[in-house]
């Protein structure tokens, strides 16, 4: 004889199977922007971000600080130079605590293109 009980764990088993992969989709992708800001006519400065989920040191879909990287460069401005990066949060030592699961942002900023002579910019 069958179990009443089968079908009830069963479809509360799917469900939670269903809500976990649902959850997962939804803090998988990432994001990123990127800003520039002309200083002369052939330089300036830029600013890109990156955000990843990471879950037991797996970064989806990459480290953030790869997709800021990767977005600066794909914009294929001339001599791009970075000047300041950082990946947030930080905590030193402690940051193992975050392979477990996280989220994380990174920034660059820095300069492009070639200044004319006798102009400040990049």
């Amino acid at each position: 004889m069958r179990s009443t009980m089968a079908d009830p764990r069963r479809a509360l088993t799917f469900a939670r199977a269903s809500a976990l992969a649902l959850l997962a989709i939804l803090l998988t992708p990432a994001c990123a922007s990127l800003e520039f800001k002309r200083v002369t006519p052939t330089s300036g400065t830029f600013r890109s971000t990156g955000t990843a989920f990471t879950f037991f040191s797996i970064d989806l879909p990459r480290e953030a600080m790869q997709i800021a990287r990767e977005n600066a460069v794909d914009a294929g401005q001339a001599n791009l130079v970075i000047l300041h990066s950082r990946v947030t949060p930080d905590l030193g030592w402690w940051n193992w605590l975050l392979d477990i699961i996280s989220v994380r942002y990174a920034e660059l900023e820095g300069t492009w293109g070639h200044a004319e002579p006798g102009q400040g910019g990049g």
